[in-house]
This record gives structure tokens, C-alpha cells and sequence, in this order.
């Protein structure tokens, strides 16, 4: 008898010992961070239209990572609007231009693509300066098993750090 309660005081204090804190919670058992950067940014001749960001030291960007790029468009009752790049834009002279992006691992550049017939003195300087980009890094295996919809910003941003 002394021995099974040797025993059994022995295995309750081996699973105390292994208690700690709990970590952070997760979605759906998985346990997921993703990471983010803003920048307000120019659009100009002198830089060709485009502006190369370098992601920060402390943000991994791994191959298999997602980067979603969104611009600020908006602030309604004091909630930011964003939206999604590429994104279309349809000026007042009938013409069109995209926001759009690319990036490699350590940097991001956001640029105006246009038709080689636009006239980049059309933009508004509302169009070109002082526009705001958040760059957003996801594990894409994440995005595609919980089914997230990207282009809806306040679904991405739940996740994300």
C-alpha cells in the first residue's frame, strides 16, 4: 500500500511539475501570428512612379508566406477603410491606373501601373501623395485552411499582430 501511494504521489507531482503558463490563444488549436508595416508614401516622376519599402528586421518573410499589400482609401467615423491592392482607379479625363505591388524577401515596392498612353500629370495629388500602404505577411497555409477572404481587410487583420 505504501508503495501505490509512493507511486501515485510521485505521478501527481511529475504532472504539477509539468503545468506552466498558458501560451496564447489560438484559432482552431493552431496558434498564429501574422505581421504588419505601414508606410505614406509619394508617387512621383522623379521615382518613376513607385517607391521600394524595405520589410523590417524583425518580420520573417518566409518563401511560402503571403503578402497582401492594402491602401488606406478612407476614414469613416473614425474606423480606417482599407483596400486590397491591385486596385483600379478611374479618374475624372476617362482614364484608368492600378495600384498595384511586387516583392522579393527583404523588399516591397508599390507602384502606379498605367497604359503607356496615360498622362501621369492627370493624377491629383489626393491620387499620388501622402498615400498610406499596409503591408501585411500571412503563413499561407493558414490563409488557405481557414478559408480567410484576403480582400476583406477586418477578416485579415484579426490575425494578425
Amino acid at each position: 500500500m505504501k508503495r501505490i501511494l509512493s507511486f501515485i504521489t510521485l505521478f501527481t507531482l511529475l504532472l504539477t511539475a509539468c503545468e506552466g503558463d498558458q501560451g496564447p490563444p489560438g484559432e482552431n488549436g493552431v496558434n498564429f501570428v501574422g505581421q504588419s508595416f505601414e508606410k505614406t508614401i509619394n508617387f512621383t516622376s522623379t521615382n518613376n512612379y513607385q517607391q521600394t519599402l524595405e520589410v523590417p528586421l524583425n518580420i520573417e518573410l518566409l518563401e511560402s508566406d503571403m503578402v497582401l499589400v492594402y491602401r488606406l482609401v478612407n476614414q469613416i467615423d473614425g474606423y480606417d477603410v482599407w483596400k486590397i491592392l491591385p486596385e483600379t482607379v478611374y479618374i475624372e479625363n476617362g482614364e484608368e491606373f492600378q495600384y498595384n505591388f511586387e516583392h522579393n524577401f527583404d523588399f516591397v515596392t508599390i507602384y502606379i501601373d498605367a497604359p503607356s498612353t496615360f498622362d501621369f500629370n492627370s493624377l491629383l495629388d489626393s491620387e499620388s501623395l501622402d498615400q498610406t500602404f499596409r503591408v501585411v505577411i500571412l503563413p499561407v497555409d493558414f490563409i488557405n485552411s481557414n478559408n480567410i477572404d484576403t480582400t476583406n481587410y477586418n477578416d485579415v487583420i484579426q490575425y494578425v499582430q
